[in-house]
């Protein structure tokens, strides 16, 4: 008999700033909702090994969607958006996250993302923190180490910047020791993107994310805060993690040994050996009114 994966995917239509999107995703396992985010320029394949992982699911409702203009969520077909600039906004993200836990009527599930998706935790921490019970960011930071200038924005959309450069690139922020198969797999992933939605996305990550001022202000005893940092990740490095951490008072760092900027993806083994302790963490806070909603 075949093996089958517990990954079902489908579609879901979000009205967002005006315009319906298909927006797909993919979920698997039952419990509290956890809702997880990709990285600039790519999709919910990273988090395939999440999905598949019965100590996880056993105990999560895990559910990832890819966003608009990425992996399976085609573009609109209401308005003419090869005529348009593609830039991601906080705004959009905002609305999104909001619209989708809505369609799924999820109470307050836990949000984890990383890189684009890390940095938005804290954003969501900051204004949205009776939407979420917990937030994960992974290589989240105050903002992006140096920012995005304009220039290296332009870059990732220039028509010389192949798909093989990117996925070079995203290739050298993974630790050396991680399986060589998964590391290549990302970079496989990534060479698929599109050079507009990649540059678009910078417009976010490199720019709009900057919570240097306002990370003070997350109140950890409404929203649980985890950051974690890869050690070979030069991208969003450690000290990067760690000065967010030292920004929100209550708030989780760890320090992962041996992985770099796509934990989850490039040695997912190791990976859980960092972040079962923080879903446990998350579990023991819940109360007997948090499990009945959930049942």
């Amino acid at each position: 008999m075949a093996k089958i994966s517990p990954i079902h995917g489908g579609y879901v239509y979000l009205d967002i700033q005006g315009t319906e999107y298909r927006v797909y995703y993919e979920e698997a396992g039952e419990g509290i909702p956890l809702v997880l985010m990709h990285t600039a320029g790519t999709d919910g394949r990273l988090y395939r090994h999440i999905l598949e992982d019965s100590d996880i699911t056993s105990n999560f409702r895990v559910l990832v969607p890819d966003l608009p203009f990425h992996g399976k969520s085609i573009p609109p077909t209401s308005r003419a958006w090869w005529s348009e600039e593609y830039k991601l906004t906080l705004n959009f993200l905002f609305e999104f996250m909001i619209k989708f836990n809505q369609a799924f009527e999820l109470n307050r599930p836990v949000y984890m993302g990383a890189s684009m998706g890390g940095h938005l935790a804290a954003d969501l921490a900051i204004s949205h923190p009776d939407k979420f019970r917990a937030v994960i960011g992974l290589e989240a930071g105050l903002a992006t180490e140096n920012s995005a200038p304009p220039e290296l924005r332009t870059y990732f959309g220039h028509p010389r910047m192949t798909n093989e450069t990117k996925a070079a690139m995203m290739y050298t922020f993974m630790a050396p020791m991680s399986p060589e198969a998964l590391k290549r797999e990302v970079a496989f992933i990534y060479g698929q993107g599109s050079h507009r939605v990649f540059e678009g996305d910078l417009n976010y990550y490199g720019g709009e994310h900057d919570v240097s001022s306002s990370a003070k202000t997350i109140n950890t005893k409404q929203i649980a805060v985890y950051l974690l940092g890869g050690d070979y990740d030069w991208s969003g490095s450690p000290k990067v993690v760690k000065a967010l951490h030292d920004e929100v008072p209550g708030s989780t760092y760890t320090l992962m040994e041996g992985l770099g900027h796509f934990p989850m993806s490039e040695n997912p083994e190791l990976f859980k050996s960092y972040i079962m302790p923080v879903f446990a963490d998350i579990l023991s806070r819940l109360t007997d009114e948090d499990i009945a909603k959930q049942a």
